[in-house]
């Protein structure tokens, strides 16, 4: 078996025909002077339409790496290989024209700092309209119209598309970047760490208006996090990112509760849980520190940092292998944490 893996329905390596985003043993990495430095190392990933997946890990792992190389927006020092199939078309094989005829109509991205996003010298409204305009030929008034209806749909009055974004909160701008990305009603939206710069009352508000908006218009969501919890209080499953690997995957509720890779449960337990003395007197921490991608240890790169890892975890890579029911870890001593309880 491969360090690749397939999320969702397509589990076993067969497509299902309803696939909205399919990534096939994609690989990126970086250019530099001291050579090529490995951000992404063979992931595959299939999202149905319709379907929720997070997709979790420290700062580093290559969890945005990823989000970009779904729409080419990795900067020109990135090369990639694999494929990237948006609705069975590779998005690396698409011409400029092509590709920016894709971008907002049938994909969009949500990043976590909507200052990043947002032009300061442009109203709010004149942004939420470009995509409209540029996609679908519509005339000025149809799309100030679009512009009112998609505002308040993610709960700002219409006069806002007036404002300039410093004049709004922070949470009133995520929200109109959510207005962008659901401007041209796409089949899929990539929100990378959305909610990160934001206070916890406006997170959960944007968690819980996101979750609202996918379901409404059956749009696919690929989640970016590392906070488990977050992940799978929101969507249908779950995958761990590791030194730019899948660690483990499969349904959110099993993953967040009962990791079967030791980076997993190091995740889950950093965070604690409401109602849970044990988690909120003594969480569980992670010591050291992810490894530099230029220089990743021999065999599994999480056996510096694991607490069960045996000699045969630094001799070769582990393969994702099954770890229950429509669940893979890449772990050989899975079955090892119930002996060091």
């Amino acid at each position: 078996m491969n360090a690749s893996t397939v999320i969702g329905p397509a589990a076993a390596g067969e497509p299902t025909g309803t696939d909205v985003l399919r990534l096939e043993d994609l690989h990126v990495s970086y250019r530099t002077a001291g050579g090529a430095v490995p951000a992404v190392r063979g992931v595959s990933l299939a999202l149905p339409a319709g379907g929720r997946l997070g997709l979790a890990g420290e700062s580093g792992c290559g969890k945005s790496t990823l989000a970009s190389a779904v729409l080419r927006l990795l900067p020109r020092s990135a090369e990639v290989g694999g494929r990237i199939l948006l609705e069975g078309e590779d998005v690396r094989e698409m011409g400029w024209g092509r590709l920016r005829a894709v971008r907002w109509a049938r994909a969009s991205i949500v990043f976590q700092g909507a200052m990043h996003s947002l032009n300061p010298v442009r109203r709010v409204g004149d942004q939420i309209a470009e995509p409209i305009l540029l996609h679908e030929k519509v005339g000025r008034a149809e799309a100030d119209r679009r512009v009112a209806r998609l505002l308040d749909q993610v709960g700002l009055v219409a006069a806002r598309a007036g404002a300039y974004p410093h004049e709004l909160s922070g949470g009133q701008r995520q929200r109109v970047v959510i207005a962008m990305a659901l401007a041209c009603s796409p089949r899929l939206i990539v929100a990378d760490e959305p909610t990160t710069a934001l206070d916890v009352m406006i997170q959960a508000q944007i968690l819980r208006l996101i979750g609202e908006l996918v379901a409404e218009h059956g749009i696919s969501l690929l989640m970016i996090s590392h906070d488990l919890a977050v992940l799978a209080e929101n969507c249908d499953r779950l995958a761990v990112m590791y030194a730019g690997r899948i660690a483990e995957e499969g349904p959110a509720d099993q993953v967040f509760a009962a990791a079967r890779h030791p980076y997993g449960r190091a995740l889950a337990g950093a965070f604690p849980r409401i109602g849970d003395p044990a988690s909120r007197h003594g969480p569980r921490g992670l010591p050291g520190d992810p490894p530099d991608p230029a220089h990743l240890p021999a065999g599994c790169a999480f056996a510096p940092r694991c607490p069960i890892a045996a000699d045969a975890c630094r001799e070769a890579e582990p393969p994702l292998i099954a770890a229950g029911e429509q669940r893979l870890a890449a772990c050989i001593r899975m079955d090892a944490w119930q002996e060091a309880k």
